[in-house]
């Protein structure tokens, strides 16, 4: 799917950004006068433009926030998030030093903070505890009645942020009874950006702790707990999930067995032989080319040496090869949803290779570019994504739980 450029990575950001229209996210007006400034692969345009429209989103937000317009402040100001966001997505020459990256990035938290102040259901900025510190959170409740309620914890991918999470599922699960716990772990967001935090593959020793958090709250069902991952996080709560047992479901979106398997669709043998042999003095001139010629490859390498702390293109992509559920697929007991996309540019194939490995009750579904719902996590269709992972957490959790 083509949409509002020809470049990939472009047309998918795009596509991204105006997805999240449908829980409020965006107005397509918006999106579409940002884009057509933009000339095709430029960045610095891109930059430019989306932070215009950003700004000027804000503004609005904060006149109505000064003049008493309650919705209309939290409307503007949900949008403008998302715009700052998109804004600093290909500044990666060197984010942890930019103060670009610094400056937008806090204003996409910043916006969102305000706006979740004014929602009408009850939001509380969380911090979990995590080894000698703690990791920025979310939890978006139904209601402030302190009934236990059916959650989904949020694990977000390789680029996304926590305030993102609202706009995938945060919305959609309160308008269905479901509260969510949303954070970033490391590499991710704040997490990454504020405290210097980088993946890490075994991220049962990130899960693991927000759970223990997730169960010292009393709206918090603990027999209703539901572990979601959105790209990435499609392989981190699975290798969370084969470790930890207190899980009433999973949900991959979409399924991802190996990370570093994703890698090699685009290097030839010799390349890949190379990596994996430390050879970077000549691996890293070829990937340098590559990068030049691809907008997708260039930004997906940069944002890798940051949040992997790899010290360059060729051992970021060796450090992926530890990202995989190689031997751990089977420790999964609790049902799964599977989703893949058809036309995934990234994980192609990979759920796939997720269900095969599976011992547990799970169910693999393709949404289909003829829904719209082809590309990666199904961006552009939301609404089907959403309907479809609650409509089976709905009968998940009525089976497994028939008394709740």
């Amino acid at each position: 799917m083509r949409f509002l450029f020809e470049d990939e990575s472009f047309s998918f950001e795009a596509l991204r950004a105006a997805g999240f229209a449908n829980d409020g996210g965006a107005d397509l007006g918006e999106v579409v006068t940002a884009a057509r400034n933009i000339p095709e692969g430029d960045e610095e345009a891109w930059l430019r433009e989306w932070r215009s429209t950003a700004e000027r989103v804000h503004a609005i937000g904060n006149r109505a926030l000064a003049t008493g317009h309650r919705v209309s402040a939290r409307e503007a100001l949900l949008r403008a998030s998302n715009y700052y966001r998109t804004a600093e997505f290909y500044r990666r020459d060197d984010p942890a030093d930019d103060p670009e990256v610094k400056l937008l990035s806090g204003l996409s938290r910043e916006t969102f903070a305000t706006a979740a102040s004014l929602m009408d259901t009850p939001v509380e900025a969380v911090r979990i505890p995590y080894e000698d510190t703690s990791l920025p959170g979310y939890l978006f409740l139904v209601d402030d009645s302190g009934t236990p309620r059916p959650t989904v914890v949020f694990t977000s991918g390789f680029d996304s942020t926590l305030e993102e999470a609202y706009f995938v599922i945060g919305a959609a699960a309160l308008r269905r009874g479901y509260n969510v716990l949303a954070y970033d772990g490391p590499g991710q967001g704040a997490a990454l950006r504020e405290q210097g935090m980088v993946f890490r593959p075994d991220w049962e020793a990130v899960v693991t702790p927000v759970v223990d958090y997730a169960l010292t709250r009393p709206e918090i069902a603990p027999d209703r707990l539901v572990l979601l991952g959105y790209s990435l996080g499609g392989y981190l709560v699975a290798r969370a999930a084969a470790h930890d047992h207190r899980l009433a479901a999973l949900v991959l979106d979409d399924g991802l067995y190996s990370f570093g398997q994703a890698h090699t669709r685009f290097m030839p043998p010799f390349l890949w032989d190379w990596v994996q042999s430390g050879r970077d003095d000549l691996a890293n001139p070829v990937l340098n080319l590559l990068m030049r010629t691809s907008t997708q490859l260039r930004w997906a390498l940069r944002n890798g040496v940051w949040t992997f702390g790899a010290t360059s293109p060729a051992d970021y992509v060796r450090r992926t090869t530890d990202y995989t559920l190689d031997g751990v697929a089977h420790l999964i007991d609790c049902p799964t949803l599977v989703l893949d996309a058809e036309n995934d540019q990234f994980f192609h194939g990979q759920p796939q290779e997720v269900q095969a490995a599976l011992t547990c009750p799970h169910t693999l579904i393709t949404l289909p570019e003829a829904e719209g719902a082809g590309e990666h996590c199904h961006m552009g269709a939301m609404a089907r994504f959403q309907q479809l992972t609650f409509d089976w957490l709905d009968t998940t959790l009525s089976t497994t739980h028939p008394t709740s």
